[in-house]
């Protein structure tokens, strides 16, 4: 499954990648919370439970991974790029092509957190 936000704020590859760190994600969405560092990746908090997490710095952003999701949720805040490059992508895929109802929509009050929390930071 995929989802996509394109949030109406300009920014750069730049200012997302030091503004949006593992220490930092509960200013973006309250139900996500850094718990400690674990090697190369975080422990985190999410509404779905504790989960080891990685965090990335790629061509655009970031990218965030539930490592030990049994649906590998994973999600990107890109700039720069299609669809929309002078605006804010949230990007966010399972690897499943179908879920339940509502799973589908925590992952949408999930996503409904981090667009709030883009336009308010930035």
């Amino acid at each position: 499954m995929e989802y996509f936000r394109i949030i109406n704020k300009q920014t750069t590859e730049a200012k997302l990648q030091s503004s949006i760190t593992p220490e930092t994600v509960d200013a973006f969405a309250e139900t996500m919370l850094f718990l400690e560092p674990v090697e190369h990746y975080f422990k985190g908090s999410t509404l779905w439970g504790e989960f080891t997490i990685s965090y990335d710095k790629i061509n655009g952003g970031v990218r965030f991974t539930l490592l030990d999701c049994p649906n590998a949720l994973s999600w990107t805040i890109t700039t720069g790029y299609p669809p929309a490059r002078e605006k804010i992508i949230l990007h966010c895929t399972l690897n499943r092509i179908q879920k339940s109802g509502k799973f589908v929509n925590e992952v949408l009050e999930f996503l409904d957190e981090w667009e709030e929390g883009l336009l308010k930071e930035f």
